[in-house]
């Protein structure tokens, strides 16, 4: 028995709001599964609560589930569920209105633990109306438990302004939604894609996704008695024949796991448990380096299993690489790589949030700025960092495969993260020219070897590491024994513009500015230096218009021991390697380099040399010789390497004509 059928048109503008539904809400097609999967969980949870006051709304069927059936031959895909259902009233206040949900409405009215008991998930009152991405027509039935079967309802809309609802008869509690594909969409009748778009949206819901399979058919009777008679054998093979043919009826399977590992308790899952979720996590064949497991719950409740791999994807250093955790809402997946929730510089982390309550947008696969957004980043941030600190702690080995991995990247994190900055300073490791080539030194460590009244944590930035070790900035460090650090990674140069302290120590470059050791300074050498200065002052004025604009002054230095030369730059101009850098990049337009300082050692014998040279010609040719050599030195690259060639050829020459003549052999 079927009552009046009543065509009635959408309220709130509908028609405008189902094409913005259509064609701009959601950016992934197969979105639509998910959203109806996640109406149907939500319409099993609603049974279960209200039959906890009432256990005959479960009627004669108990086992709550959600199924979808294909029908090929009528091009639909349907999704079932026996879950509360919908009165008509229901239907046409909540279908039939955009941005009526009944579950916001069904949340509201719980109270206390109720409300963190249940998994509902819906919000907007607009998932339903992703059905018409997919389908040109869209059938519900339904029936409220507690109703008689007479008290169906049937609504169907073609997504154009109006539906049609009636009254039909239906023997079972709960709803029906089939979907008429359109032509675009029929890939969505092939159970392998069905089963992929479960598995990825909704493989953790708690309630079982059921599809029909067609179990494989028996094996034929083994004929172990071989007859001779022919008449015999005809008749066992005609039998055997009609056996194997004999088709199995189809079977309900379960097609979700139904399970989510992050909802269990941390002792029951053994570490197998985890490294298994990782690789389906990750996609990663490797096992990760370690993890952490935590529920929160008060003002917000959310569940995080965040991971620490153990070797770098290919495309960690893409430009236009995404990242972050996969984000689920009470277990049903909203997106891959929610970024809101994972600073950039941990962008190598992988693992999942589930949260109970999160401010989607309307068409949740975009986090909204929120205050419980940015508590959860914190917190996730700080877990990483608290395991990272653990691990090299208690794992060096450990610690230094993901240094390996990961170390640059970490890098980034001061000049990101100015609050984390002193514990990312902590996990940070360098070469250093400290006996016995340590490559992996911790800035505590540095501090803790520093020798008696030193104040500064010493630094030189370099293209290659032999580069940084030979460099002669670091003479008068080496013969005093104090460690400098090596930096020799690109990401260096915007670490230390960043990052300038570390535990009230100042980190400080070899190569800026004038040569300050503080109380490690030897008063002898600078009264010795700066006399120095004065008696050779001419000379240095003498380079100075040698060189012209190549250099900013002339000075002499008290960094060198060995080496007649070096350039430095000011304290706080653009280190030399840095400049470098961006000219390789391509943005050496950015901003002139910083002309350099040349600083040379009056003790060595080429300076000297140019000191007492009277021809101009020959002098120039060694002040820029002299400059060439210093710019080679600390790896930068000449700008006229011929010219260079020859004039060390010419200098060759001449010293060649000023030695007497070698005597020839009798």
């Amino acid at each position: 028995m079927s009552g009046q059928k009543e065509t009635l048109t959408f309220q709130a503008e509908v028609s405008q709001v189902l094409n913005l539904v259509i064609r701009s809400l959601y950016s992934n097609k197969e979105i639509f599964l998910r959203e109806l999967v996640s109406n149907a969980s939500d319409a099993a949870e609603k049974l279960r609560f209200e039959a906890l006051a009432d256990d005959a709304l479960y009627e004669s069927d108990p086992e709550l589930r959600i199924r979808l059936h294909v029908d090929k031959d009528a091009n639909t895909l349907s999704i079932e569920d026996n879950g509360i259902g919908m009165s008509r009233a229901e239907v046409g206040e909540t279908i039939g209105t955009i941005a009526s949900s009944g579950t916001k409405k069904f949340l509201a009215e719980l109270s206390g633990d109720q409300t963190k008991d249940s998994a509902l998930i819906g919000q907007f009152g607009v998932g339903f109306y992703s059905a018409f991405i997919v389908a040109d027509k869209v059938t519900l039935e339904t029936r409220r438990a507690g109703l008689s079967a007479a008290e169906g309802v049937r609504w169907e809309s073609s997504g154009e302004g109006s539906y049609t609802l009636e009254t039909i008869e239906r023997a079972q509690r709960g709803t029906t939604v089939t979907l008429h594909l359109n032509e675009d969409a029929k890939d969505y009748l092939d159970d392998w894609r069905l089963r992929s778009v479960v598995n990825k949206f909704s493989d953790h819901i708690a309630m079982p996704v059921e599809m029909l399979e067609q179990p494989p058919a028996p094996p034929p009777a083994a004929d172990d008695d071989k007859k001779d008679d022919a008449a015999d054998d005809a008749e066992q093979k005609d039998d055997a024949d009609n056996k194997a043919t004999e088709t199995p009826a189809p079977e309900w399977k379960k097609v979700n796991t139904g399970t989510a590992l992050w909802m269990r308790n941390k002792s029951d899952i053994k570490d197998e448990e985890y490294q298994e979720f990782y690789k389906h996590v990750s996609s990663d064949f490797e096992e990760a380096l370690t993890w952490a497991h935590n529920r929160v719950e008060g003002s917000h409740d959310y569940t995080s299993l965040l991971y620490i791999p153990g070797r770098a994807p290919f495309d960690l250093w893409e430009r236009e690489q995404k990242h972050g955790v996969k984000l689920y809402v009470r277990r049903v997946f909203i997106m891959d790589e929610a970024d809101k929730l994972m600073p950039r510089y941990l962008r190598f982390v992988k693992g999942i949030v589930d949260s109970d309550d999160l401010p989607l947008n309307v068409s949740r696969e975009l986090l909204q700025e929120d205050k419980k957004i940015d508590n959860i980043r914190t917190a996730n941030t700080k877990r990483i960092l608290g395991l990272l600190e653990k691990m090299a702690k208690d794992d060096n080995e450990k610690y230094e495969k993901f240094w390996g991995q990961f170390g640059n990247v970490l890098k980034e994190g001061p000049a990101e993260d100015y609050t984390n900055r002193e514990k990312i300073g902590g996990l940070l490791r360098f070469a250093s020219t400290a006996e016995g080539d340590p490559t992996h030194v911790s800035l505590d460590q540095y501090i803790e070897r520093m020798v008696e009244k030193q104040e500064k944590i010493y630094y030189i930035t370099a293209d290659n590491l032999a580069a940084a070790r030979n460099s002669p900035h670091l003479e008068v460090f080496k013969k005093k024994g104090i460690e400098v650090l090596l930096l020799v990674d690109r990401v260096d140069e915007w670490l230390v513009s960043h990052f300038m302290e570390y535990k009230d120590k100042q980190l400080q470059s070899v190569a800026k500015g004038e040569l300050d050791l503080g109380d490690l300074a030897d008063k002898e050498d600078q009264e010795k230096a700066e006399k120095a200065s004065e008696e050779h002052k001419h000379f240095l004025e003498r380079v100075k218009t040698a060189l012209g604009d190549e250099v900013k002054s002339v000075r002499v230095s008290t960094r060198l021991t060995d080496s007649p030369a070096c350039l430095v730059v000011e304290q706080y101009d653009m280190s030399q390697n840095m400049a470098r850098m961006l000219q390789q990049m391509g943005q050496g337009a950015g901003g002139p380099a910083p002309t350099p300082i040349m600083e040379v050692n009056l003790e060595h014998p080429l300076i000297s040399q140019m000191d007492q040279e009277a021809d101009e010609d020959q002098f120039v040719d060694l002040a820029k010789l002299v400059f060439d050599q210093a710019l080679l030195a600390e790896g930068g690259q000449l700008q006229d390497p011929a010219t260079f060639v020859h004039r060390l050829n010419r200098l060759i020459l001449d010293l060649q004509g000023k030695q007497p003549a070698v005597a020839e052999s009798a």
